[in-house]
Parts: C-alpha cells; sequence; structure tokens
C-alpha cells in the first residue's frame, strides 16, 4: 500500500499527502443524482470521475467504503411529476434505472452504498433536532426550520467566502421568515398535493442540504476520509453540509474535498437554455460508450471538460490506437512489467492524473507494435501491463476485434449516408482485394478498398500478407 498518494483538497487549497483515518481503511462520499431526467454529460463525469477513484484506492490495497446517494425528493422532481400528471415514486425509480443503465454502460462500477433521500427521514429529522437543541437551527414564523448561518464559527471556510461580504450582498427575503437573509431551510411545512412526513414541526419534507448530511454520516460515521462532487456544488451545497454536520456532531467532518471541474460544450457553458445541453443516451448515439469514458479521462478532473465532435473523435482514435497495439498478443499468464507500472502509478499517485497516465498506456503501446514480431514473449508481457493498468482506468476491457470491428448502428459511421455493411460483406470484399492483387488488378484492388473506406472500414495489410479491419 502506497503512501505516495497526493489528493488536491479544496478545503485547503492544495496538494496533501492522503492519510487515512484508520490505517487501510477509507471511507469516501459522492453526491449523486437528483432524479428527474436523464443523465447529462455532466452526470457522467462524477460517475467516471469518481468511479477511477474507488478504482485506484482498491488496487492501493485499502478497503474502501463508497457511497454515492440519491436525492428522490426535492422542488424540481415534484415539479415534473406534477407536469406527467405521474406519481413521484414512479418518476424516480423509473430515472434510478435509467441512471444504473447509463452508469453500466460506461463501465462505471456501483457504490457500495446507495442511500436514498426518502429512506433517510429518520436520520435527518433527528439531525435537525440537535441542530435546535444546540440554538443552531430554529422555526421561522412560516412554520420552515432554518439553520442560524451566522452561529456556525466556520461558515465559509471550504469556498473562501467571507460571511459579511454574502450578507453586504444578500437581498433581504420579501416573506421575513428567516432571521438572516443567508440562513437556509432544514424542514419545509407540507403544502397541498406534495410528499409529506410526520416530523416534530408537522407534517414537512427535508431541505436539500441536511439529506447529504444525514446520508452520509450515517452511512460513514460522523467524521470520514473523502467527500466529493461536481465543483458546483461547492457552495452553497457543501458549505453547508459542513456547517449542519459539524455544528450537529461537534466533530471534524471531513479530511478532504474533491471537486471535478464543470463540463463545457464547444467552450461554452452547457445549459438547456442555450441548447448545448446533452444527456448520457444521446451521446451515447454518437459514440460507443467506452470512447465517453475515455474522453472524459483524458482531461485532469479539476480542469474544465470541453464536450464536442472533435474532442470525442480524437478520444475514439485514441482508443482505437490502443486496442490496435492489443490485437493478436496474448496477455494471458504474464506478469506486469514494472516499470510501466511504476510510471502509471506516479500518475494517479498525483492526484489521479488521468491525462498522465494515458500517456504511459500510449507508450506501452508504441513498445508493444514494435516488438510485436520480433519478440512475441516481450509483446506478451507488454500487451498484459498494458491491458492490466487499463483496467484501472475502466477500459480496454473488451476483446480487440470486437470493440475495432463494432457497430452498433449507423449513427457510428461518418456519414450516416453510407451504407452499411456487415462484417460478413466486409469479409467478401476483402476476399476479392486479395483475389484481385494475386491477378495483378491494382485498379480494381484500389477501388474495394476506397469503397469500403467510403463506408467506414478501415483496411490494415500486414507483411505477411494478411488483411485486418477495423471501423472507423
Amino acid at each position: 500500500m502506497t503512501l505516495m498518494l497526493k489528493i488536491y483538497n479544496t478545503l485547503t487549497r492544495k496538494k496533501e499527502l492522503f492519510q487515512p483515518r484508520v490505517p487501510g481503511k477509507v471511507g469516501m462520499y459522492v453526491c449523486g443524482m437528483t432524479v428527474y431526467d436523464y443523465c447529462h454529460i455532466g452526470h457522467a463525469r462524477v460517475m467516471v470521475v469518481f468511479d477511477t477513484v474507488a478504482r485506484y484506492f482498491r488496487h492501493l490495497g485499502y478497503d474502501l467504503t463508497y457511497v454515492r446517494n440519491v436525492t428522490d425528493i426535492d422542488d424540481k422532481i415534484i415539479q415534473r411529476a406534477n407536469d406527467n400528471g405521474e406519481d413521484i415514486g414512479a418518476l424516480t425509480e423509473r430515472f434510478i434505472d435509467a441512471m444504473h443503465e447509463d452508469e453500466r454502460a460506461l463501465a462505471v462500477l456501483p457504490p457500495d452504498i446507495e442511500p436514498k433521500a426518502t429512506q433517510s427521514i429518520p436520520d435527518i429529522i433527528a439531525m435537525i433536532e440537535r441542530l435546535i437543541s444546540q440554538g443552531l437551527a430554529y422555526v421561522g414564523n412560516n412554520g420552515d426550520v432554518f439553520y442560524s448561518v451566522a452561529k456556525f464559527e466556520n461558515y465559509g471556510q471550504l469556498s473562501g467566502k467571507n460571511l459579511n461580504d454574502l450578507q453586504a450582498g444578500e437581498r433581504v427575503d420579501v416573506d421575513m421568515a428567516k432571521q438572516n437573509p443567508l440562513d437556509f431551510v432544514l424542514w419545509k411545512m407540507a403544502k397541498p398535493n406534495e410528499p409529506a412526513w410526520e416530523s416534530p414541526w408537522g407534517l414537512g419534507r427535508p431541505g436539500w442540504h441536511i439529506e447529504c448530511s444525514a446520508m452520509s454520516t450515517c452511512c460513514l460515521g460522523n467524521h470520514f476520509d473523502i467527500h466529493g462532487g461536481g465543483m458546483d456544488l461547492q457552495f452553497p451545497h457543501h458549505e453547508n453540509e459542513i456547517a449542519q454536520s459539524e455544528g450537529a456532531t461537534g466533530e471534524k467532518f471531513v479530511n478532504y474535498w474533491m471537486h471535478n471541474g464543470f463540463v463545457r460544450v464547444d467552450n461554452e457553458k452547457m445549459s438547456k437554455s442555450l441548447g448545448n445541453f446533452f444527456t448520457v443516451r444521446e451521446v451515447l448515439k454518437q459514440y460507443k460508450p467506452e470512447v465517453v469514458r475515455f474522453f472524459i479521462l483524458s482531461s485532469h478532473y479539476r480542469s474544465p471538460l470541453n464536450y464536442s465532435d472533435e474532442q470525442l473523435n480524437e478520444a475514439k482514435a485514441g482508443l482505437t490506437r490502443l486496442y490496435t497495439a492489443l490485437r493478436d498478443v496474448d496477455v494471458d499468464n504474464t506478469e506486469v512489467q514494472d516499470d510501466y507500472k511504476v510510471r502509471f502509478e506516479q500518475a494517479m499517485d498525483d492526484d489521479f492524473n488521468t491525462p498522465v497516465a494515458l500517456s504511459v498506456l500510449f507508450d506501452l503501446a508504441r513498445e508493444l507494435n514494435k516488438v510485436k514480431e520480433a519478440a512475441p514473449e516481450t509483446a506478451n508481457a507488454l500487451a498484459a501491463t498494458l491491458k492490466s493498468l487499463s483496467g484501472l482506468l475502466g477500459i480496454l476491457q473488451d476483446d480487440p476485434d470486437s470493440f475495432l470491428k463494432g457497430s452498433i448502428t449507423n449513427a457510428d459511421a461518418p456519414n450516416e449516408a453510407a451504407p452499411y455493411c456487415s462484417d460478413e460483406q466486409i469479409e467478401q470484399q476483402i476476399q476479392a482485394r486479395i483475389d484481385a492483387k494475386k491477378a495483378k488488378n491494382w485498379a480494381l484492388a484500389d477501388q474495394i478498398r476506397d469503397e469500403l473506406k467510403g463506408q467506414g472500414v478501415i483496411l490494415e495489410d500486414s507483411p505477411d500478407g494478411t488483411t485486418r479491419w477495423r471501423r472507423e
């Protein structure tokens, strides 16, 4: 187990040597999806990033408990269910199932624990009661329960925001329900025809922030190692989680805060209003799931990720190069080569630097291509190393031929108008080309190659006279 792993901690704004609270064990909580719609590419990034983090912790030998919650009650869910004329439970279960389908497609392993907000109501109520008893929360004059931000000494520590500056820029609430405009809701009084639960303050439902505080501490304890999520959650969601959790327990909440960067589309912020909003399902109609995962890992998790056809096509080309290197090589029962493993781990130990880790894989592939013919045993060892290290990133686990020849729909082809060739038709065309070359009919051989290329099929002639093919 390495003691070299460094993680950028948003709380301290620097990379820190990772030291688990309990030797050999890691507790990690990641804010999951609010399930009222299909997952978008931003959700995919959170899924893939923290799945990769989880895989690497386990590779290092840690006993990891990975918790990712589901928010299955909030204003947007209620509004969507009303708009659809649909039962809220039916709506959320439908989108939870869809989320699980998307994560399986992206080779995202399920978290160890996946708590739902609606199943955590007793824990949420108990935490709110503790906050009230400690003078950190109060019942507003509209019946809602609020957290008193000014009474938590370290409010703003995660985001770097100053409480006085926040108050100066905040408009006074029109309904005057709060004692301070910055105070946030812990429990909302029931409205007609909305889901509600019994509580000491009457029928109501929890606020969003308190849900995560209750679920994380119930699953991992009052104090745990890592809390993750998108950068957009840093303030106010995660800031409020710290205030609630530390206020209720009197203990430090989290040691390391990890936040992945935003997803942009053609260098613009992704949003429905701009019309550049893409669900995972829409993207998977154009690109294989492994290409999308590779694309996400090709940028450091803290950097902005720019979604564009050009970037996805580059990811597809890169993954194709790696799979091509693995073709016709035996990867069974061969030891991983230490020099490449060391370089790979050095990259991942540096705040999970997947772009550098991928560059190690490309170095491996180049060396593998050089020795394939001349040194089969060396090639086998390199291929085994490439497959093993790639597995830590959740890629290159398909059969090379299956990936290179696979094409689910015409949308995979560069020209949708081009006719789609079956594998059998391609093999027939290749044989016709071989026959044409034997007959020295070079014009026909070139014509067949060009026709196949027009249908998104690339031929690769090897020195021994055989021809392999792959789809673009």
